[in-house]
């Protein structure tokens, strides 16, 4: 059986003559705790007053000292101690971790089957996981001291800013972000630091919440955001299926006011860093209140101080990317998830976990009520409703009277292409310039070419790390492997058979661009992808330039399918919806219908019309004659019958454990010899060893082992019995192994 999860309890007072152990999260790759004894020090009388659950200790780990936290006291005569070390210091004279945030993280240890060591880490800013004391709340400003006080009128009458900036700060202190907006620099201030007339402060922001005035939501809006209140309080978990651009942020918003005015924190997660700007510019025009966001664009010291913020309850908001879920919170009263489908929730190294999932989990611990929004809603989410886990509020109508895109399939066989674009597709780019709108192109392959190859023997330019082929660039000139970044220069000759007849073969965004600015030299184009916006403000700004830019194009990967709001495009092209027909993956039918519906969306949002043109080889694929005529919902609820027939997930509950290694046979030899270890079972299937679906990656070898179940108990049970059989075993050579729990990857 599945051991029960380490529970965070402190040891209750018990006669001396046991032993008292203390049991500690230590980073180490093992699925259990580690036994320490109390500091040397400490009395008997005091060890379950001064070492509780979620506290800091600095303990002996070989020969280094590292820092572990405390999950629960014991005390017990079976218990052999003559090996175990004594902790080294407690840090904390108070814990950390409230008692739910050190619940969640070891449910999500448990679940994930991940070492506790690596996932209690999680609920720390950085500065806290080496040992440091939290950071200070207060927003970096500066105050008069005793001698600026003192300060005669007119003594800085020659020196304006500096003279404006002791007015201001005989008023209040004031922080340097409420300086630049009044036009203040700091060097203004470094000025009068020479002058010993003022000193560095931390200001803390305002304690009142208040929310501005919504806006007026339709009905089916209206019927979402009285249910979603009534739980307050509660756990319940909320699906938000709506339709792209029916208005799910104001939901968001009107709940969020909701439990703002009771005093109790929001957290709101947002797949990638693109829209957190768009997101948190929406928060902060809605709410007088902190808003905080937590993202891998922060400087690490603002990372602290919003950490310490949402810990201390100052924050009101909390707003981030996936590991923003493990972030303390003085009093929850709301989670919300936007784009819930979105892969990017899902961590892929490490600790492999869904963020939306350990999301809803946060939720129940908190009896808050959590939601979950999107306009293609997971399968798994779908089949939550179904079976009555879920409540579903569907938005069907588009805010604000706009009305949702035609969509049209372009049969491009025996079609002249031009980088990809046919000549209906051409026109209907022409005409919407025409008339003043703004096309959107969805390509998902960056560079010029997916592949190079010789034209006289059939070379092709490969990865010498991965089993991939290079793709051509031509910003800069140079192969480029897309799954480990390696980079060669352009041959001049086939390596082969020295032929000069290379051919750059396939489509990505760089050839498409060039093409559309031949074919539209007097309109901007803008393109979208990993390689052209590489700032964390890059998206941003692009939203805020295509909102006054006039008729333009915009072309772009997936990036462009995240929910982004761009109010003048009018007409949507997929560029190769081929390309994203076979997948080998049982989710690819899924996320193709995903892509497509949110792409399509981005169309037609603002008061004009919208249409989306699709290009195809094959015109009568189910799937793409069904998305023309077929909600998402109908889409959905036929995959979902489709993968009940097949008894994959969610219909039925997926683990693998996973080797990376320098040899393929080190990794197989492993993976075989975990499988000897276990024991038969009748409800789970055991597929493997085999190698991943790109076995070779980054230079190393990746192999896997699949266990498959209707019955999600037996797995896990099994899942836990991999795990420690991979443990025990000894290893080859630099070979490591982890479980993936629910993959969204099963290739």
């Amino acid at each position: 059986m599945l051991p029960k999860t380490p529970q965070a309890t402190t040891a209750s007072q018990t006669p001396d003559h046991l032993t008292r152990v203390v049991r500690c999260a230590v980073p180490v790759p093992l699925i259990k705790l580690l036994d320490y004894l109390p500091p040397c020090e400490l009395p008997l009388s005091e060890i379950s007053q001064t070492l509780i659950p979620g506290q800091r200790v600095r303990v002996p780990l070989g020969r280094r000292e590292v820092i572990a936290v405390v999950v629960e006291c014991v005390a017990s005569t079976h218990i052999e101690t003559k090996k175990l070390k004594s902790i080294v210091q407690v840090i904390d004279p108070e814990p950390l971790f409230d008692p739910l945030l050190l619940k969640l993280l070891l449910w999500t240890s448990h679940y994930y089957l991940h070492p506790p060591g690596e996932v209690l880490p999680l609920g720390l800013s950085p500065r806290e996981r080496r040992g440091e004391p939290s950071a200070n709340t207060g927003a970096p400003g500066i105050m008069l001291n005793e001698r600026g006080m003192g300060l005669p009128t007119g003594a800085l009458s020659r020196a304006k800013k500096q003279s404006k900036l002791v007015a201001l700060l005989q008023q209040r202190p004031h922080s340097f972000s409420e300086l630049k907006a009044l036009g203040i620099s700091r060097a203004v201030a470094r000025e009068l630091a020479a002058k010993n007339l003022v000193t560095m402060c931390d200001i803390d922001e305002s304690s009142d919440w208040l929310s501005g005035t919504p806006l007026t939501a339709s009905s089916e809006q209206q019927q979402a955001i009285d249910a979603i209140r009534k739980t307050r309080g509660q756990f319940a978990c909320h699906l938000l299926d709506g339709i792209t651009g029916s208005g799910k942020t104001e939901v968001y918003l009107q709940c969020a006011a909701h439990v703002l005015a009771g005093g109790q924190q929001v957290l709101v997660l947002i797949p990638e860093i693109g829209l957190t700007p768009q997101m948190i510019e929406r928060f902060k025009a809605r709410f007088r209140a902190p808003v905080v966001t937590l993202h891998s664009g922060l400087s690490e010291s603002e990372r602290d101080r919003h950490w310490a913020m949402a810990r201390k309850g100052s924050a009101a908001i909390v707003l981030g990317t996936r590991s923003s879920i493990f972030v303390p919170l003085n009093d929850l009263g709301l989670v919300i998830v936007d784009e819930e489908h979105d892969g990017s929730y899902s961590q892929q190294d490490g600790l492999r976990y869904s963020a939306r999932d350990v999301a809803v989990k946060r939720a129940q611990l908190a009896q808050c009520p959590i939601i979950l929004g999107s306009a293609t809603p997971s399968l798994e989410s779908l089949s939550n409703c179904d079976e009555g886990r879920y409540q579903r509020h569907r938005l069907t109508e588009r805010a604000g009277g706009a009305t949702p895109p035609e969509k049209q399939v372009i049969d491009i066989r025996g079609l002249n292409l031009d980088a990809g674009l046919s000549q209906p597709l051409i026109r209907s780019i022409s005409q919407a310039l025409a008339k003043g709108q703004q096309a959107l192109l969805f390509l998902n392959r960056r560079g010029f070419a997916p592949s190079l190859i010789c034209h006289d023997c059939g070379w092709h330019a490969c990865c010498q790390h991965c089993d991939a082929r290079m793709a051509v660039h031509h910003q800069p000139a140079q192969l480029r492997c897309h799954h480990c970044n390696a980079r060669n220069r352009l041959p001049p000759a086939c390596p082969s058979c020295f032929s000069r007849r290379l051919m750059s073969v396939g489509l990505g965004t760089e050839q498409t661009e060039i093409a559309l600015r031949r074919l539209f030299p007097e309109f901007n184009i803008y393109r979208v992808d990993s390689d052209s916006m590489t700032s964390r403000h890059a998206m941003a700004e692009l939203t805020q330039t295509l909102n006054s830019a006039g008729p333009c194009v915009i072309l772009g990967t997936q990036m462009l399918t995240k929910g982004h709001h761009f109010p003048g495009v009018t007409l949507v092209g997929v560029v190769d919806a081929d390309a994203l027909l076979f997948s080998p993956d049982f989710r690819g039918e899924e996320r193709l219908l995903q892509l497509l519906t949110q792409v399509g969306g981005r169309s037609g949002r603002g008061t004009m019309a919208g249409n989306v043109l699709i290009q195809t080889h094959y015109p009568d694929n189910p799937l793409l004659k069904s998305v023309l005529v077929e909600p998402y919902w109908a889409l959905g609820a036929q995959l979902l019958k489709e993968r009940q027939q097949r008894g994959l997930p969610p219909m039925g509950a997926m683990t693998m454990i996973r080797c990376d290694s320098r040899s393929l046979d080190s990794g197989l030899e492993f993976l075989s010899n975990v499988r000897a270890l276990l024991p038969s079972s009748s409800s789970v299937q055991i597929i493997g060893p085999m190698p991943a679906g790109m076995a070779r990656r980054a230079g190393r070898y990746r192999t896997q082992l699949l266990l498959l179940s209707q019955d999600r108990r037996a797995l896990r049970d099994l899942a836990y019995t991999v795990a420690s059989s991979a443990e025990r075993l000894t290893r080859r050579g630099d070979l490591k192994w982890f479980m993936d729990v629910d993959p969204v990857d099963s290739l």
